[in-house]
């Protein structure tokens, strides 16, 4: 007798899922990515060289300015003051650069202030100054800040970092030690009067002070 064949058991065929097709992510602008502007940067130091390249090309000969045939000593205090005064109008960009350069050298003979002022100007290019219009607000210790408050919070650092270190006594100091070498300068030489006054008429356009200056060309030629 044949042995019976075991009972087919019911079987159902599972169709695969179709495969649905993963979002493509969305790149999200982060807010250092909008602080990060390069055209924004190079526009401001463009600006910021021609302004300087403007400045410096107002300089008097610097052997003009060194000239030590035009020193002498005042008569009084009232003659000093004369001279400086005649001699800052004349002198101004150069005894700029004068006071800048004693700035910049105390600076370099202190790394550490040099490096707290570097922040902090690096600090507000960033955060404010270079910072675009439609940024997204500044967000930090989670919460977000307005401009408003960006420029209270520079402004509380800059005060911090100048009042209650040794960066705020060294710009003074830089800046007296300048000031002093320029009064000291323009008492002493004896300013260019027909120089002075040639560039007051070009300056102003005042017919009287072109008379002036005419007059004081004609005097020095029959003097020769």
């Amino acid at each position: 007798m044949a042995a019976a064949s075991p009972p087919l058991l019911p079987t159902t065929a599972v169709v695969p899922a179709a495969a649905t097709p993963s979002p493509t992510p969305i790149p999200i602008p982060s807010a250092a990515a909008d602080d990060a502007n390069p055209a924004a940067v190079r526009a401001f130091l463009s600006r910021l060289l021609d302004s300087g390249r403007r400045a410096l090309s107002g300089a008097r000969p610097w052997s003009e300015l060194a000239d030590r045939a035009a020193l002498s000593r005042p008569e009084s205090l009232a003659d000093a003051t004369s001279r400086l005064r005649k001699n800052l109008a004349y002198f101004r960009v150069n005894y700029a650069a004068v006071v800048a350069l004693s700035l910049g050298a105390s600076l370099l003979a202190h790394p550490f202030s040099l490096a707290a002022l570097l922040a902090l100007l690096a600090a507000w290019c960033l955060l404010y100054i270079l910072r675009p219009a439609d940024a997204a607000p500044l967000a930090a210790f989670g919460r977000t800040f307005s401009d408003k408050e960006v420029l209270g919070g520079l402004i509380a650092s800059s005060a911090l970092v100048v009042f209650l270190t040794s960066v705020g006594s060294l710009i003074f100091s830089a800046l007296a030690l300048g000031a002093a070498v320029v009064c000291a300068h323009g008492a002493f030489r004896v300013p260019e009067e027909l120089l002075f006054v040639d560039e007051a008429a070009e300056q102003s356009g005042n017919p009287l002070m072109s008379f002036l200056a005419t007059a004081a060309g004609s005097t020095g030629g029959e003097r020769v």
